[in-house]
């Protein structure tokens, strides 16, 4: 009797390790992920630590990924891809490129790198890089079936909403981020100068104005506002949005109410915008900002830190925070002030899901192994810790709870966030300084009088005018930009001139068509 029993164990042993053989053989087998299709059989992948779930992806083949952030680099970059490269490289079979575009002209370098077919594996997203239109016109893959396969734990940690938020034409273009914020524009100033010389809180344009005044008369060897060359986004883009409300950086001259949000009118060549250039004009003639301002290159947060400039216009909490950190690295003795739009405009949203996040390129050749690289980022606490951080005992130390850099800011090679890594902030990592209590307390003041944010989900095709629009581009550079560096002595003419040029470049047909789509969004989506 026993000696049955032996051979019919012996038997389903055989049997067991057939079927293993026969499985091991068809994980090799996978077939090819891009655009979005997924393999049909699991192979040997890398376990998300914690999760203890694999990746259904072929590793076997040595990668390296290039991976592309906006923005500068941090100095001690070089040593944290050393140390991600041998963690990815054991985990994935991969080494990873951090690539970085710098700010100065970021978006003519983001267009090239989506449109030239280099070799892209991860780069940032949001509706200020025109996510959603790049995601209309093909430039990434889809998502939807890969991250089953390739990235199970990221495709579980973020939420079914926010997936479909972030859905263009029905499919998932982008990884969002989860940490729930506000990343809404606000006045900063050195709050120690109006302190010293009883100058007004910036609240709105007049008095933001006022503070600039009292700076230029008192604090002659500084300027007042912090500006660089990119006008359009840094000055005119805020300034409209503390002083007319629109629902976000509209394209085209166009304009656009939160409460009447089917009325779509052109703002160029409106009273309105007359008088807004002929405030920044006076800015400009009062020496508020520099002469050569279409030639800085200079961030606006580092023209603060630094002491060069005294205020900026606007910008959001958590950079805000940054700076504050920073300076007390530095300068203890100064104290920045801040004071967000809403709080005087009404009118607050929580970020979008769209805001933040990571997409793969169409030129990728690497989907399945850049996704499951982007899942560790997020979801395991070693590779997230060192890119949001950098080293512990190094970069940075843990204080009753807090986050402490370590030297100040000159010294330290990677202060906090140093990657620019809005995207994969994963909240059960996260580390706050003492001071970004007060960013929450600005997000508790918002959250009581937060509305939704009903239209960053609107994508625009520019296939039907991409010709002009390229064309408007050149021409609001060469003539509009210096209208808003308040560069142009006499405004009428100026601005006569340069709707001219965008009407010769297509002006009228961009507006109608994005007008016509625009419509038809509020309208399916039924906002009113």
């Amino acid at each position: 009797m026993r000696q049955k029993a032996t051979k019919a164990a012996a038997l389903l042993l055989s049997v067991i390790m057939l079927i293993t053989v026969l499985a091991a053989c068809s994980s090799n087998n996978t077939g090819n992920t891009k655009n979005g299709n997924a393999t049909n059989a699991p192979a040997e992948g890398a376990a998300n630590e914690g999760t203890g779930t694999k990746t259904g992806i072929d590793t076997s083949k040595k990668v390296e990924l290039q991976f592309y952030m906006l923005g500068d680099a941090p100095k001690d970059l070089a040593s944290i891809q050393e140390e991600i490269n041998k963690m990815a490289l054991e985990d994935l079979n991969a080494t990873v490129k951090f690539n970085y575009t710098s700010w100065t002209d970021w978006d003519q370098k983001y267009k090239l790198l989506l449109g030239s077919g280099q070799q892209v594996d991860l780069i940032f997203t949001a509706e200020w890089t025109q996510y959603q239109s790049y995601a209309k016109k093909g430039a990434f893959q889809a998502l939807d079936k890969l991250l089953p396969v390739a990235a199970p734990a990221l495709n579980e940690f973020v939420p079914a909403d926010m997936w479909e938020a972030v859905k263009i034409d029905g499919s998932i273009y982008t990884v969002p981020a989860t940490y729930k914020e506000y990343v809404t524009d606000g006045f900063v100033w050195r709050e120690d100068l109006r302190e010293k010389y009883n100058l007004p809180k910036p609240v709105d344009i007049a008095t933001f104005e006022q503070y600039l005044d009292g700076i230029k008369k008192n604090e002659p060897a500084m300027t007042p506002l912090s500006m660089n060359s990119d006008v359009k986004t840094n000055l005119m883009d805020r300034f409209r949005s503390i002083t007319h409300s629109p629902i976000g950086a509209l394209p085209y001259g166009l304009g656009i109410k939160y409460d009447t949000p089917n009325d779509v009118y052109s703002y160029w060549g409106s009273d309105e915008q007359k008088e807004d250039l002929t405030t920044l004009q006076r800015w400009q003639d009062n020496g508020y900002m520099v002469k050569n301002v279409l030639a800085v290159k200079d961030t606006l947060q580092d023209q603060i830190t630094s002491g060069k400039a005294a205020a900026i216009i606007g910008d959001n909490p958590n950079r805000f925070n940054d700076m504050v950190i920073k300076i007390q690295s530095t300068h203890p003795e100064w104290k920045l002030g801040y004071h967000p739009f809403p709080l005087t405009t009404g009118i607050a949203t929580p970020v979008h899901p769209i805001h933040n996040g990571f997409a793969i390129p169409a030129s990728s050749k690497n989907a399945e192994r850049a996704l499951a690289f982007y899942e560790k980022m997020v979801t395991d606490k070693r590779y997230n810790m060192l890119t949001q951080y950098g080293v512990e005992g190094k970069n940075y130390e843990v204080k009753d709870g807090y986050y402490s850099m370590i030297g100040d800011n000159n010294s330290n090679g990677f202060p906090r966030e140093g990657m620019n890594g809005w995207a994969w902030r994963n909240p059960e990592f996260m580390l706050f300084d003492k001071n970004y209590d007060g960013v929450k307390a600005i997000f508790d003041e918002l959250d009581k009088i937060q509305v939704p944010d009903k239209f960053t989900g609107f994508a625009e095709d520019y296939t039907a005018y991409q010709a002009e629009r390229a064309a408007l581009e050149q021409v609001e550079k060469q003539y509009l930009f210096p209208l808003q560096a308040g560069l142009v002595k006499n405004i009428d003419e100026g601005l006569q001139t340069f709707l001219e040029k965008a009407k010769q470049a297509g002006l009228e047909k961009i507006q109608a068509e994005y007008t016509k789509q625009w419509q038809e969004y509020v309208t399916a989506q039924g906002i009113k």
